[in-house]
């Protein structure tokens, strides 16, 4: 999908933790494309394989609707982690008691814009 800002690729209710996976973002904001998939390829986190799949949509929403953009043209402008709504579980204690286990689900949300020349 193209937006004003850029192309944009949107993920929602995976079922990990925004917190979890937010430091992994961090680490590929306003990179370009092929050094932010090949950081995201190399971690063992399961944010990033997450976020992999996002960014690679963005991408080819990118490449898919603008046919002279090349990979090597692309960055990472924007990553948003947002909070998506929670599962509730019960959890069965000790004594008859229960307690409540949320499951945590995220939304992310990705924006990739070609690089600016420098003779433009």
């Amino acid at each position: 999908m193209e937006t004003k800002r850029g192309y944009k690729a949107v993920t929602k209710y995976l079922i990990a933790s925004p917190f979890k996976i937010r430091p992994v973002a961090d680490l590929i904001r306003r990179r370009s494309y092929p050094e932010a998939m090949s950081l995201l390829e190399n971690m063992p986190h399961k944010g990033a394989r997450l976020i992999r799949k996002t960014v690679k949509s963005a991408a080819s929403n990118a490449l898919y609707q603008n046919k002279g953009l090349e990979e090597d043209m692309l960055y990472v402008k924007e990553v948003m982690i947002d909070e998506g709504p929670r599962m509730k579980r019960v959890w069965f204690r000790a004594r008859g008691r229960a307690d409540m286990l949320l499951k945590r689900m995220c939304h992310i949300t990705v924006v990739i814009e070609e690089t600016k020349k420098a003779g433009n």
